[in-house]
């Protein structure tokens, strides 16, 4: 059946159609998205529109993936595990949905972006490639690769270039200086509101630490500004290689930015995601993403294919507010 949209009332209603079906994922920043409706998304809809109006599948961009964090006491290892393929089985899910309302349907480009970080957030280079690998394996074994692809650093600068000077490269063509990034987050909320969540983080990742607490402070800060100077670039990468897809975040988004923040499990915390945490199952069936040291305090750990996958909850523990997927 040809779903081509002669009238533009058709394309737009259609377009609208797509984006509803985003919304109840939608990680927001605001406290009310309830009160989410299609209206209050122009960008999201201008990007959608511009491939229903072409009869061409919607691609959707989304950066994340890459790699797990390095302590331990939030994630069973350096590999995929049961968290990611319920984020993965959710997006193929949600462009099966699509499907539905949209005939030629939507596809979603994982951009993994590990090595643009991994220096700045301390994972081996090798450990992102492995994380990488067996991610694809992962996409091929559940049967998503009509609907989810990827794309990383190698696809940009090719195999020739170390992944030290991939890195540089892109953070000094296509990254602002840590000079403006500093007066940025002094007179933007939203970019203050980024950089007090990723030097959390930062903090929370470290496994080791030998000197005091303001030390690592100091360690953190300094490297969260570094972070958000390669996300800005590897961005740019994204939108040069990829220019009309529409751009999801997994982190929290405003209504009326240009990228759209989307849930990709269950969790307490709006800034948790599969690759910072383990999954853990509760017994009316749930799941909720949480760090490892509080997934053992709940439930057992579960074996698949010989390695650590998830927790299964040992008691009626009560689902907590937040889960799903």
């Amino acid at each position: 059946m040809s779903t081509t949209f002669t009238h533009a009332s058709a394309a737009e209603r259609v377009s609208r159609e797509i984006l509803e079906l985003l919304l109840p994922h939608r990680r927001a920043a605001e406290p009310d998205p309830h009160l989410d409706t299609a209206h209050d998304f122009p960008e999201q809809l201008r990007q959608i529109g511009d491939f229903v109006r072409r009869d061409e599948p919607v691609i959707f961009s989304l950066p994340g993936f890459p790699c797990k964090s390095p302590n331990p006491d939030k994630v069973l290892s350096h590999l995929p595990d049961h968290g990611e393929r319920l984020a993965l089985r959710f997006l193929g899910s949600l462009c099966a949905e699509i499907g539905k309302v949209y005939a030629p349907g939507a596809k979603i480009l994982i951009c993994s972006d590990g090595h643009i970080f991994g220096d700045v957030i301390g994972v081996p280079d090798e450990h992102i490639d492995a994380y990488g690998s067996e991610l694809r394996a992962m996409i091929r074994a559940e049967g998503l690769d009509a609907h989810l692809d990827t794309f990383d650093l190698k696809d940009v600068y090719g195999p020739d270039l170390s992944y030290d000077e991939k890195r540089k490269v892109a953070a000094e063509t296509l990254g602002p200086s840590v000079e403006e990034l500093r007066e940025e987050v002094r007179s933007d909320e939203s970019t203050l509101r980024m950089y007090r969540g990723i030097t959390k983080f930062l903090m929370e990742d470290v496994a080791e630490w030998d000197g005091s607490r303001s030390a690592l402070q100091r360690d953190c800060r300094r490297r969260a500004y570094e972070v958000i100077v390669r996300s800005r670039a590897w961005g740019e990468l994204i939108a040069e290689h990829h220019p009309r897809n529409v751009r999801l975040s997994i982190h929290p988004q405003s209504r009326g930015e240009a990228k759209f923040g989307i849930r990709l499990v269950g969790a307490a915390d709006v800034w948790t995601t599969p690759w910072h945490s383990v999954v853990l199952r509760h017994a009316d069936g749930t799941w909720q993403l949480m760090h490892r040291r509080d997934a053992e305090r709940l439930g057992r750990e579960v074996y698949e294919d010989g390695r650590p996958s998830h927790f299964e909850a040992t008691a009626a523990d009560g689902a907590a507010e937040g889960t799903g997927a």
